[in-house]
């Protein structure tokens, strides 16, 4: 007879208040089941779309860690790690709410994830592995900020929030890693020879540079075509617009206060589709602000093979992604698990964006965590993307773990080589 597994049942559950890269309240998470420990802190963003799940329940950090003892700990004890589905159930159970007002996204988030990690842990299996299942697996290529403005930095900075590069044609994780960290440096060597005002580095490690749009790429791109000839990689360029932050509803307009324009849709629209062409972008993320699917769609059949990424537009919804599949809004999404609370909630959105051949990029937040998980997540969900930056520790902690998997993934005989996007 077959030897049955044996239950990975929590035995204990413990939540803190600790903090993210921003130095803001965050909540983490301990798990336990035999003697086995996992523990996940949850990453927060700074310019979250109005559609996302509410963070934390009204009364902030400290509240969310009183209901994980006060609420969760009671329903989730001697419950199996291994039912996935069944303990987000349970969480969405507790919570009783349609945004995660109760408990909050972020705590369903770190529960829901130290679920995965222990049951991954108990069976002896990376957490990639457990995702994938049978699966073979491509890493995914990573896609760094290397300027950052917008609501991500203070002081005089581009409108745009991301300028992001990624190695469309590595080889191998460490290349990828260090090809998008030696456009960083030599945007940061440029800046300086042309005298550009570097004011520090933005929330997620891109420079902060008092620049127009169309000037910091003209560096940007610079910089990407250096270390593509130095590395073989082919650097491109993308974009995180976060159009939702310079969008005013009473003008109708995307105001970009730095660059002295006002734009109203139609413009934003031919403004966005020429930078597609003088500069090679091969991604655009939130080009248009969070509810316009119709003119994202206008867009998407004008911007020839590049990507037209939602984030703020889809939220991680896999009824918001039925919207843009419906009218053809865009082809690719970031994925970030803390915008729907759970990874049941997230895989399920994963499973139908690909169906509809979009690509997927798994995400991190500007207000991140030292933690690999996100890495595993990417791989495990057959992400060909991952948005995860280029340096800090809360970043290169995602990049050395894309690395770990390559080389446990060869081991294992299920690596397929390195992730490949359109373009």
């Amino acid at each position: 007879m077959p030897i049955l597994a044996v239950p990975v049942k929590i035995t204990s559950i413990t939540a803190r208040r600790v903090l993210d890269s921003r130095g803001e309240s965050t909540v983490e998470v301990d798990l336990s089941s035999r003697g086995i420990m996992v523990r996940v802190s949850a990453p927060s963003g700074k310019s979250r779309g109005k559609w996302e799940v509410q963070p934390f329940p009204d009364g902030g950090v400290d509240e969310g860690v009183e209901r994980v003892r006060k609420f969760l700990a009671p329903e989730l004890s001697g419950m199996n790690a291994d039912r996935q589905q069944q303990i987000d159930e349970k969480l969405h159970e507790v919570d009783g709410t349609e945004r995660f007002s109760r408990i909050g996204g972020n705590t369903a988030y770190a529960v829901s994830i130290a679920a995965a990690l222990l049951s991954a842990t108990a069976h002896k299996k990376p957490l990639y592995q457990k995702l994938a299942g049978s699966s073979k697996v491509r890493i995914s290529l990573p896609l760094g900020n290397v300027v950052g403005g917008g609501a991500h930095a203070k002081g005089k900075r581009t409108d745009i929030q991301e300028f992001l590069v990624v190695p469309t044609k590595a080889s191998s994780a460490i290349q990828a890693a260090e090809a998008n960290v030696k456009v960083h440096s030599e945007v940061a060597k440029l800046a300086v020879q042309q005298g550009a005002s570097m004011i520090g580095k933005g929330d997620e490690g891109g420079y902060v540079l008092d620049l127009k749009t169309e000037q910091a790429l003209d560096l940007i791109s610079k910089a990407c075509r250096t270390v593509s000839l130095e590395t073989g990689a082919d650097v491109r360029i993308g974009l995180d617009v976060a159009s939702s932050s310079l969008w005013d509803v009473k003008q109708q307009a995307y105001i970009y206060t730095r660059d002295g324009k006002k734009r109203n849709e139609g413009e934003q629209i031919e403004f966005m589709l020429d930078l597609i062409e003088r500069y090679r972008l091969v991604y655009v993320e939130d080009p248009l602000h969070e509810d316009a699917f119709e003119a994202f769609a206008e867009l998407r059949k004008k911007a020839g093979g590049a990507l037209i990424c939602g984030d703020d537009l889809l939220v991680t919804n896999a009824a918001r992604i039925d919207q843009a599949v419906k009218h053809g809004s865009a082809n690719a999404i970031i994925i970030k698990t803390n915008q729907v609370g759970t990874l049941s909630d997230s895989r399920r959105a994963v499973e139908r964006a690909q169906a509809a051949e979009y690509v997927t990029v798994m995400s991190h937040r500007s207000g991140e965590v030292c933690a690999g998980e996100l890495a595993q997540i990417a791989v495990g969900l057959s992400c060909p993307m991952i948005k995860c930056g280029v340096v800090g520790g809360e970043r290169i902690s995602k990049l050395n773990e894309l690395v770990r998997i390559e080389e446990d993934a060869e081991k294992r005989k299920i690596l397929a080589g390195m992730a490949q996007i359109p373009g």
